[in-house]
């Protein structure tokens, strides 16, 4: 089973990207979503998390969102902290998921693919480009955030450039026919690839 690791910049539209593959039958795994999943049901990383943060960390057995944020991107250390409680068991999860497919190959789409060394696990690796401004943009317009907010997850993630570097391929998402048409083209060579 071919594993093909997703990743981007906030607001470059990995999501977007990873619902392309998922159009074309590719099963796609989103690793954020696992991972606000286990946030809420595992028992073991809630009372980690509480460990971590204090009793703050969640309200009403809801992770306190607004809260822990302000402290890890204020405080880096917290953020590594927090990956280590979450991504070995998102890492597991997915390994179990993985097992269950019958595809070529599979998308995990992960925001810090290549912060938390993920892309060492995967085949090939796929980055989703977008200009700044344009991210800019759609977040604020998608989220109710603020310029300052964006700017501070920004430096807690790699820079295109350096995600580029890595990558096998790239997918600049600017215009959706245009990034259409790049999801099709690495479609079919990695569907040559598994049937090498």
């Amino acid at each position: 089973m071919i594993v093909v690791g997703l990743t981007g910049g906030i607001g470059s539209g990995k999501t977007t990207v990873a619902k392309q593959f998922a159009a074309l039958g590719v099963p796609v795994y989103i690793a954020d979503k696992e991972a606000k999943k286990l946030m809420k049901r595992s028992k073991i990383v809630k009372r980690k998390l509480i460990q971590l943060f204090g009793n703050e960390a969640y309200v009403d057995a809801e992770l306190n969102k607004p809260f822990i944020a302000n402290i890890i991107f204020n405080d880096k250390t917290y953020l590594e902290k927090m990956n280590a409680i979450i991504h070995p068991r998102v890492k597991k999860h997915f390994q179990k998921w993985v097992l269950k497919q019958e595809s070529a190959y599979v998308i995990k789409e992960v925001a810090i693919l290549f912060e938390n060394d993920g892309y060492k696990s995967c085949d090939y690796v796929i980055t989703v480009t977008t200009p700044i401004n344009l991210r800019m943009e759609r977040l604020l317009k998608r989220d109710n955030t603020t310029k300052s907010k964006i700017k501070a997850i920004m430096k807690n993630q790699w820079t295109d450039e350096e995600k580029t570097k890595l990558s096998d391929f790239v997918i600049e998402n600017i215009k959706l026919e245009n990034t259409k048409n790049q999801v099709l083209k690495i479609h079919k060579q990695l569907l040559k690839e598994h049937n090498k």
